[in-house]
Protein backbone atom coordinates (compact mmCIF):
# COMPACT_ATOMS: atom_id res chain seq x y z
CA UNK A 1 0.00 0.00 0.00
CA UNK A 2 1.17 3.50 -0.47
CA UNK A 3 3.56 5.07 2.17
CA UNK A 4 2.59 8.66 1.24
CA UNK A 5 0.11 11.27 1.88
CA UNK A 6 0.12 11.95 -1.81
CA UNK A 7 -0.05 8.44 -2.96
CA UNK A 8 -2.64 7.64 -0.97
CA UNK A 9 -4.64 10.40 -2.19
CA UNK A 10 -3.60 9.20 -6.29
CA UNK A 11 -4.78 6.03 -5.09
CA UNK A 12 -8.10 7.06 -3.66
CA UNK A 13 -8.45 9.78 -6.89
CA UNK A 14 -7.25 6.89 -8.96
CA UNK A 15 -10.54 4.55 -7.77
CA UNK A 16 -13.17 6.75 -7.95
CA UNK A 17 -11.78 8.04 -11.77
CA UNK A 18 -11.90 4.38 -12.63
CA UNK A 19 -15.21 3.76 -11.58
CA UNK A 20 -16.43 6.73 -13.39
CA UNK A 21 -14.93 5.80 -16.57
CA UNK A 22 -16.39 2.44 -16.22
CA UNK A 23 -19.82 3.78 -15.81
CA UNK A 24 -19.71 5.79 -18.90
CA UNK A 25 -18.30 3.19 -21.02
CA UNK A 26 -20.73 0.87 -19.85
CA UNK A 27 -23.60 2.91 -20.41
CA UNK A 28 -22.33 3.72 -24.32
CA UNK A 29 -21.58 -0.29 -25.00
CA UNK A 30 -25.47 -0.85 -23.75
CA UNK A 31 -25.90 1.93 -25.94
CA UNK A 32 -24.12 0.38 -28.88
CA UNK A 33 -25.86 -2.91 -28.04
CA UNK A 34 -29.54 -1.23 -28.25
CA UNK A 35 -28.34 0.14 -32.03
CA UNK A 36 -26.97 -2.87 -33.20
CA UNK A 37 -30.35 -5.07 -32.02
CA UNK A 38 -32.56 -2.35 -33.04
CA UNK A 39 -34.62 -3.62 -36.17
CA UNK A 40 -36.95 -0.18 -36.64
CA UNK A 41 -35.04 2.18 -39.41
CA UNK A 42 -36.64 5.23 -37.99
CA UNK A 43 -35.23 4.39 -34.50
CA UNK A 44 -32.08 3.78 -35.30
CA UNK A 45 -31.60 7.16 -37.54
CA UNK A 46 -33.15 8.67 -34.23
CA UNK A 47 -30.77 6.71 -31.91
CA UNK A 48 -27.35 6.81 -34.02
CA UNK A 49 -26.49 10.52 -33.41
CA UNK A 50 -26.43 9.89 -29.71
CA UNK A 51 -24.63 6.97 -29.55
CA UNK A 52 -21.91 8.60 -32.29
CA UNK A 53 -21.70 11.46 -29.90
CA UNK A 54 -21.58 9.52 -26.75
CA UNK A 55 -18.69 7.30 -28.52
CA UNK A 56 -16.57 11.04 -29.21
CA UNK A 57 -17.02 11.69 -25.87
CA UNK A 58 -15.19 8.50 -24.42
CA UNK A 59 -12.62 9.36 -27.07
CA UNK A 60 -11.72 12.71 -26.27
CA UNK A 61 -11.55 11.61 -22.29
CA UNK A 62 -8.93 8.55 -22.87
CA UNK A 63 -11.64 6.71 -22.25
CA UNK A 64 -11.52 4.44 -25.83
CA UNK A 65 -9.04 5.12 -28.32
CA UNK A 66 -10.20 7.38 -31.20
CA UNK A 67 -9.69 5.27 -33.68
CA UNK A 68 -12.24 2.47 -31.98
CA UNK A 69 -14.40 4.96 -31.53
CA UNK A 70 -13.81 5.96 -35.56
CA UNK A 71 -14.13 2.35 -36.46
CA UNK A 72 -17.27 2.02 -34.08
CA UNK A 73 -18.92 4.86 -35.37
CA UNK A 74 -18.13 3.42 -38.78
CA UNK A 75 -19.66 0.13 -38.44
CA UNK A 76 -22.96 1.55 -36.72
CA UNK A 77 -23.47 4.05 -39.65
CA UNK A 78 -23.21 0.90 -41.84
CA UNK A 79 -25.82 -0.93 -40.22
CA UNK A 80 -28.39 1.81 -39.96
CA UNK A 81 -28.03 2.14 -43.63
CA UNK A 82 -28.58 -1.24 -44.08
CA UNK A 83 -31.85 -1.48 -42.58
Amino acid sequence: MANHKSAEKRARQSEKLRLHNKYYARTTRNAIKVLRNTTDKAEAVALLPKVSSMLDKLAKKNIIHANKAANLKSSLTLHVNKL
